[in-house]
Parts: structure tokens; sequence; C-alpha cells
């Protein structure tokens, strides 16, 4: 849908109307893998996609759903990009891996297609939460919630803005780790 979009159109202006119901879906549908991490049906365990889950819903269930003056930034289409790129690549590595019929080029390109592709989703994020905070202000987005408390969602997300970076670094460092973990196993079966 979002190549589709941009290649009948040569734009990149119809991005979240081309793809956003289906991302919505999908990234509501995404919960589940913090639910199967829980249960064990995935080694990821539950923080790591927790914080990967709440950022991404962070910036587009409440970011880009809510907020229609962003909908067609260009930082929505190279976020969208990217996460579906490396999405592509993820749940069929999990998929196969969960029955044992991974095949190694699978394996490495989910555990190297996330080191440019992180990067770029994660800027685009940010981009996109910096334009969209004046908007946010002005709108006052889930004013009744925060109406007995000292501060507003645009303040929440602000300190959350400041904390991207750091979590981003956790996230991505982990998945470093990882990296050398699962492929270096296989160049040490390759040398025995």
């Amino acid at each position: 849908m979002l190549l589709s979009n941009l290649l009948s159109t040569k734009s990149i202006a119809g991005t979240f109307a081309s793809a956003g119901e289906i991302i919505w879906i999908l990234q509501t549908a995404a919960f589940l893998e913090v639910v199967h991490g829980a249960v064990g049906i995935l080694p990821s365990g539950v923080w790591l996609p927790f914080m990967q889950w709440c950022g991404r819903t962070l910036f587009f269930l409440v970011t880009a759903c809510e907020i229609v003056q962003v909908q067609d930034h260009p930082s929505l289409f190279i976020t969208f990009l990217a996460w579906c790129l490396i999405e592509v690549i993820r749940y069929p590595f999990y998929a196969l891996n969960t029955i044992g019929a991974c095949p190694h080029w699978l394996t490495y390109l989910r555990y190297t297609m996330f080191i440019p592709l992180y990067p770029i989703g994660v800027l685009g994020e940010m981009l996109l939460l910096n334009q969209a905070f004046p908007y946010m202000k002005e709108k006052n987005i889930f004013a009744n919630f925060f109406a007995g408390l000292p501060f507003s969602y645009y303040n929440v997300v602000q300190v959350v803005f400041v904390m991207y970076p750091f979590a981003w670094i956790k996230l991505y460092s982990h998945m470093l780790k990882q990296r050398g973990s699962k492929l270096g196993k296989r160049q040490e079966k390759k040398k025995k």
C-alpha cells in the first residue's frame, strides 16, 4: 500500500491515507509480541518488546492518528517504510524459527537490516513527534484524563521525547549484542 501509493501518485503525501488503517491494525496486534515474550513463545522477554511497542504506539496511535496536520509529513513516510521493511524480515524469521526451519540468509537479514533501518525509523518518529508538539499543545489531547493532574499529555510526551534517544540506545545496543550472539554462533559452527 505504501509503495503502491508512492508509485501511483509520485508523492508521499498520501502515506497515512494509504497505509494508516492497516498499520493501525498491525500496531495494535503487535502487542501480541509482548504477550508471546511473557508466555515464552518468543525468547525476547517482555521488557524490550514492551518498550518498542510503547514507542510505536505513542508515535502512531496517539500522534499520527490524532493529529491530522502531521499525517502528510515526510517523516511519517520514512518511519512507515523503515517499520515495514524491518517487519517483513522479522516476522517470517520468528515464524520459521518457531518451527525450526529458518534459513541462515533470513537470520542474517534479521540481525543485519536493523542496523540502518532502526535508526531511520526512530529518526522519523522523533521528527514527527517534534512536528506534532504545537498541535498537541493546541489540541490539548486527553485533557479529560489529565484534568486533575498538574501536567498535561503534552508535558508527558515532552518528557518521553527527551528520554526517547536513551531508550533507543538501550534497544539498539541489545540488538547489536543479539547480532553478535546469533551470527557469531553461525561463524563458530562453520569453523568446527
